[in-house]
């Protein structure tokens, strides 16, 4: 769970937990691989609290991991979320909120060669647009300093903050913070960062990263003896971009030797550095380019993990998942990357496997750029590889599916079952305490299906081995999951049909009542928009089987909210209508009011298009989200309206 600190800089952000509990925020932190089940709510909560405490100097993932797994996710789900439109907040501190002398927004990122001449294909554009000869133009590229933003006017000393407003904290200046090279004072935008060996040194045993200790030189009003030590070294100091050492040149040069000036210009100088900036030295052409409300297009940041190591494979473990796909994960000898030290790496499938020569002794290059376990880049060295003819869990013979070796003992096969319990509550969403470890107790004392659950009591928990407090929590939770409104959607989700997440379950459900899906055709399923023929044949066989198992839960009662005739009040002012909420409402949760707003035949997304007719703005909502939802042409109402077009007014 996070420590008093870290939850101090949540709330401090003006953040909670309404729609991501403290227990799945942490859930997710350990398994990054669980955010593709992550409710939408879920999953920009926790980018939004990750952020907060990222900043705050209390980081619980890594920047690698929250670029390329959580939002990496969320851009998937939704290239235009709001989230990806604006610029990330730093944290507030002690200090006025004032108006920064000029805007500073965030930086888009590349993590290819090939992101990186997308864009400089757009600026190629933008100066033929000008009459501006592209070959003569001239590039910089500069260390990306990993530190806290600010900047820097010769009177006063500013946080960036939303990127338009931010924190007086000239103060920081008054206890002898410098600026980088004995450079004078109004150079502008820069960062506060510390010198990475003098923290290695003389830091690390009282802070937990350097970032920790830039948070402490900014927020605390008198500063901790080691950071007062720091500044008064010139360890700690304020680096203007302006001062920063840069590679400058042609498009043609840098594209030539790219590689070997991100490297030099990376290494460049003693402070965390997680990237290089590129940009065009041209006023006129950065003008005309100018910028979205996240970044300026002139401007691109290239993020990549140069690290790589070679290491021997000393074994090919299968793993069963929840579908009965057996995973290949490779055990290495213990090699310490990216700052981690690293056991494990994925393999994919068997044919890859097989392919590629991937068994025990087998030497790979070995590659991190925040994937859940690093990737095999490269088999330098192949073994003759081990493919199991058995599942590890049941025993049961495997099967060839395309690439994908198969358990079709789905079953009685231990891991799926196991995996395909925990995912029902999981996806459920309405009770806690079912995870991983309870599922697994359960499993050893012959609980093999969901039913099964919600009928002990808390005597045949507590003769598990629960105790009495937590078995009583276990039983409430089960009656909890039954009593609380649920989307008939959310509970088919829950069943884990192949190719039946939440998203392609609320779409079926609009069109067909849930006692009904088990009847459909294969016709009937590709009549719907965003079903294939092919996938239509693997659903009705998943439904098939999950069939006794959904009657006998059914029998149990639950409080189902039915999608499927809700827009037929066509009558209705929200009838048809795309509505997205924003901000902290006070007349119910956002599910709640986006449940009653569907039982009068509206939609509600999660994040604002071109397609959204209302944004329902409640408290805190910034107003560059505001202004870019009028941008898109999106009415902004607030909460009251709602409520007033929820009773069947008009406006």
């Amino acid at each position: 769970m996070l420590s008093k600190k870290q939850k101090d800089l949540v709330f401090g952000a003006a953040l909670n937990f309404d729609n991501l509990s403290e227990e799945r925020f942490c859930e997710l932190c350990r398994h990054p691989e669980r955010i593709s089940n992550a409710s939408d709510e879920e999953l920009t909560g926790f980018l939004q609290i990750a952020n907060a405490l990222y900043r705050g100097g209390e980081p619980v993932i890594s920047d690698a991991d929250y670029d390329f797994i959580y939002l990496a996710e969320l851009k998937a789900r939704h290239p235009d979320h709001p989230l990806l439109e604006s610029v990330e907040p730093e944290p507030v501190f002690a200090g006025k909120t004032v108006d920064l002398p000029v805007i500073m927004l965030s930086t888009d990122k590349a993590y290819s060669l090939d992101d990186v001449e997308r864009w400089g294909a757009r600026i190629e554009k933008a100066a033929a647009e000008l009459g501006k000869d592209f070959t003569r133009l001239t590039f910089k590229v500069t260390p990306k300093l990993d530190g806290y933003a600010a900047y820097d006017d010769g009177n006063l000393f500013y946080t960036r903050g939303d990127g338009r407003k931010g924190q007086d904290i000239s103060r920081v200046f008054e206890r002898g913070l410098q600026v980088a090279h004995q450079g004078r004072r109004g150079l502008g935008a820069g960062e506060i960062v510390v010198s990475r060996s003098y923290f290695d040194e003389k830091l690390a045993e009282f802070f937990d990263n350097p970032r920790n200790f830039q948070a402490s030189v900014i927020k605390e009003k008198e500063l901790d003896t080691h950071a007062e030590q720091a500044i008064l070294d010139h360890a700690a100091v304020f680096y203007p971009f302006a001062l920063l050492p840069s590679w400058t040149g042609s498009w043609s040069a840098l594209i030539l030797d790219f590689a070997s000036i991100v490297k030099d210009i990376w290494n460049k100088v003693d402070y965390d550095v997680d990237g290089v900036i590129l940009e065009i030295v041209d006023d006129e052409l950065k003008q005309y380019m100018g910028a979205t409300r996240h970044h300026h297009r002139w401007q691109l940041a290239y993020k990549e993990n140069l690290a790589t190591a070679e290491v021997r494979i000393l074994n090919v473990v299968p793993q069963t998942s929840r579908s009965g796909r057996i995973t290949p994960v490779a055990e290495l000898e213990p090699t310490r990357l990216s700052g981690a030290l690293l056991s494990r790496a994925t393999a994919h499938h068997y044919k890859m496997v097989l392919d590629k020569g991937i068994g025990p002794g087998a030497l790979i290059r070995l590659a991190r750029s925040g994937e859940v376990i690093p990737k095999i880049e490269e088999v330098l060295s192949p073994a003759e590889p081990r493919v199991p003819t058995h599942c590890p869990s049941c025993g049961h013979e495997l099967i060839w599916d395309n690439d994908y070796l198969l358990c079709p003992n789905n079953l009685a096969c231990p891991a799926q079952i196991s995996n395909s319990m925990e995912h029902f509550f999981r996806v459920l969403k309405n009770n806690d305490g079912f995870g991983a470890a309870t599922i697994k107790k359960l499993y050893a004392h012959g609980i093999r299906r969901v039913d099964e659950i919600y009928r002990l009591g808390t005597e045949q928990f507590e003769s598990m081995g629960f105790g009495p407090k937590q078995s009583q929590n276990l039983v409430d939770q089960l009656a909890r999951s039954r009593s609380e409104t649920i989307d008939d959607w959310r509970f088919l989700a829950a069943f884990g049909v192949f190719r039946m997440g939440l998203g392609n379950c609320e779409r079926l459900m609009r069109h067909h009542a849930l006692t009904d899906v088990f009847a459909l055709s294969e016709a009937d399923i590709v009549a719907i928009e965003g079903f294939a023929e092919k996938t239509a044949a693997v659903i009705i066989e998943g439904f098939a089987n999950i069939k006794p198992l959904f009657d006998t839960l059914m029998a149990l009662g639950f409080n189902l909210q039915p999608s499927q005739n809700l827009a037929a009040n066509t009558g209705h002012p929200l009838a048809g209508k795309s509505l997205v909420f924003t901000g902290t409402l006070h007349s119910g949760t956002r599910d709640e009011l986006g449940k009653q707003a569907k039982a009068v035949g509206a939609k509600v997304g999660s994040s604002v298009s071109a397609k959204t007719d209302y944004l329902i703005a409640g408290d805190n909502v910034g107003a560059n989200k505001i202004n870019a939802a009028r941008e898109k042409g999106v009415t902004v109402i607030g909460e009251q309206a709602f409520l007033r077009l929820l009773a069947g007014e008009t406006l």
